[in-house]
């Protein structure tokens, strides 16, 4: 859980509520083509859209303290999402991040700031030691938010998680705390300098 929001520029994060679930589910109908290509399925079942119970799932592994889930804004606006999940503290240490951001708001540089903005809390908050991001080899806009952060490529995972009714690989990205020197927020701005 974070106190009050992490914010840089235009780009905020919040943690997300139970009353953001209308809006979620707005965005997330109005972008539904451009958002289902990377969206987990279950194998041979087809869900209608519910982000009441994406939220309350959520807002369910933050209480247990294995996921963080915080809405995206952008000129005070949601834009998207950003989810931490599998987090694990003792000699592991470590948790997952996935993201994804409407159709409107891609392109603008949003993401990084938000990805950057998360593992920076997750370091010096939560004191985590490694940050691990799975992308689809094909999501080009993904692959350029880790390349943007300089996060390190450790492999491929074949077969990882069922997307848009198949399961496909994911190319795999992590840094750990004694990599990240400063903050990613001060990592994304050399590379924008560069």
């Amino acid at each position: 859980m974070i106190s009050g929001a992490l914010k840089f520029g235009s780009v905020e994060l919040r943690q997300l509520k139970k009353r953001d679930a209308r809006k979620l589910q707005a965005l997330l109908v109005k972008d539904r083509a451009w958002l289902s290509p990377w969206e987990a399925t279950t194998p041979g079942i087809r869900y209608p859209l519910n982000a009441r119970d994406l939220v309350s799932n959520l807002l369910y592994q933050q209480r247990k303290g294995t996921g963080l889930a915080f809405i995206i804004e952008v000129d005070g606006q949601l834009a998207g999402q950003i989810n931490v999940a599998n987090i694990l503290y003792g000699s592991v240490s470590s948790a997952s991040v996935g993201y994804w951001i409407g159709k409107d708001f891609a392109g603008r540089g949003a993401m990084p700031i938000a990805v950057a903005l998360t593992i920076d809390h997750l370091f010096d908050e939560k004191h985590l030691h490694r940050v691990e991001i799975d992308i689809r080899p094909e999501n080009g806009a993904s692959l350029r938010v880790v390349e943007k952060l300089g996060l390190r490529e450790e492999g491929l995972k074949e077969r990882f998680i069922h997307i848009d009714g198949q399961w496909r690989d994911h190319r795999i990205f992590a840094i750990t705390s004694e990599e990240r020197k400063g903050s990613m927020l001060a990592r994304l701005e050399n590379t924008h300098s560069q």
